[in-house]
């Protein structure tokens, strides 16, 4: 059975959502915390904590500004931050196609679990 090295910084389901979000839009655009949150449908203490976990890793900036005298919080992937959610991505992917391995040898049917 293959074996998954996680990272536990980017495997809490919604810290693998705000950096799939991140990564969705581009490297180096931003999106308002405002707008992160309505996609992902999260609580804005939720989004906070996990925000706060992602930065303290270095894997995404937060910037506050002000527009029209309005407090403004933009979020950005960083480079590393990139780097280790596509390192994450390659490892899910190899992970799953080794579960995909097993299940063909033992039951000799093959199953592509990208595919569900």
């Amino acid at each position: 059975m293959p074996e998954l090295a996680v990272n536990e910084v980017l495997h809490a389901p919604v810290r693998l959502n705000i950096m799939a979000a991140l990564a969705s839009i581009g490297p180096g655009d931003r999106i308002s915390y405002s707008r992160l949150q309505e996609v992902l449908e999260v609580t804005s203490g939720n989004l906070t904590s996990h925000l706060r976990k992602l930065e303290e890793a270095g894997y995404i900036h937060q910037e506050k500004r002000f527009v029209k005298r309005s407090p403004v919080t933009e979020v950005r992937l960083s480079k590393r931050g990139l780097r280790e959610f596509d390192s994450y991505i390659e490892q899910l992917r190899g992970f799953l196609d080794g579960v995909d391995e097993c299940r063909t040898q033992t039951s000799g049917h093959p199953h592509d679990a990208r595919t569900r």
